[in-house]
């Protein structure tokens, strides 16, 4: 299984969360503080709602999960042939889950690609329990990077 994971910056994540649910016909797959997905099954999609106030309705990342560790291998030597560098995140803990991923590097305007795979559900949105996570980063450390 794969399927193409976007990532949104919301401002009020209820608010958010009801109109995906209506939209989309379908409940979040798990819900957090600041955070809620969305496992949608036609069209194929992972949506990841993360609360941003000030920035909704803005791109935070996009990605592919897929089925396991072996395809974010396989798809990380098939990009590594065409010429894309990456950037390994393996076990990590990133928005409520275990992961191993990596980022690919150098897009044209800047946009974040992870391809990644679900370990394991987590209790904690970065593995410490502190501060809000995804993506490469805390919510302060993104934010001051411009990346959230």
């Amino acid at each position: 299984m794969s399927r193409v994971q976007l990532a949104l910056d919301v401002d009020d994540l209820d608010a958010s969360i009801a109109f995906y649910t209506r939209l989309f016909g379908t409940e979040p797959a798990k819900v957090r503080p600041g955070y809620a997905n969305f496992a949608v099954a036609d069209p194929p999609l992972k949506l990841v709602l993360l609360e941003n106030p000030g920035s909704g309705g803005s791109l935070n990342h996009l990605g592919v999960e897929v089925a396991d560790t072996a395809t974010v291998d396989a798809e990380q030597r098939r990009l590594a042939g065409a010429d894309l560098e990456s950037l390994d995140e393996r076990g990590t803990t990133c928005c409520y889950a275990e992961q191993d991923k990596f980022w690919v590097e150098g897009a044209p305007d800047g946009e974040r690609w992870e391809i990644y795979t679900v370990l394991a559900d987590s209790p904690t949105p970065n593995g410490s329990g502190e501060d809000a996570v995804c993506c490469g980063g805390t919510t302060s450390e993104l934010i001051e990077l411009g990346r959230h």
